[in-house]
């Protein structure tokens, strides 16, 4: 996984450069059909959808902190799945140290993994900027 994260990382610092160097698709009124798929593919994917996944827990808990006696209910089972998604995840995590791949555990912490190295890939670019120079990834031969 470490090879991998490389190779993540790598890809999201090409992807977020490609939303910067693309950032006047963001016309919606000027690309109308295009502007929409942009967004909602590349834009989302690279830029809002990481950083929400890390604030929107504690976010969660503070709605259900606050939340109406008529309110606590739902708000206590979406923080629920939450904590079951993440602790799903910090099991896959576990699981692959071991190099266990269980199907319901990987699939959570790969999600995790993916939208981590894009955060990464933010920190890469902010502290290295538009460099070409990646350190190459080591493959496990195909056989």
């Amino acid at each position: 996984m470490k090879e991998e994260e490389k190779r993540k990382v790598r890809i999201a610092a090409g992807g977020l450069q490609a939303v910067w160097r693309l950032r006047a698709l963001l016309n919606i009124v000027k690309y109308r059909t295009l502007s929409f798929q942009y967004i909602s593919h590349r834009v989302l994917r690279w830029t809002i959808t990481p950083i929400a996944l890390f604030v929107l827990f504690p976010l969660n808990i503070a709605i259900y902190s606050i939340a109406s006696s008529e309110n606590i209910f739902l708000y206590g089972i979406l923080l629920f799945l939450q904590c079951l998604f993440y602790l799903s995840a910090f099991t896959g995590y576990l699981y692959s140290q071991k190099e266990i791949k269980h199907k319901i555990f990987f699939v959570p912490y790969y999600f995790m993994f993916m939208n981590l190295n894009v955060l990464k890939a933010y920190n890469y670019l902010l502290h290295k900027g538009n460099i070409g120079i990646w350190e190459k990834v080591k493959r496990k031969s195909g056989k």
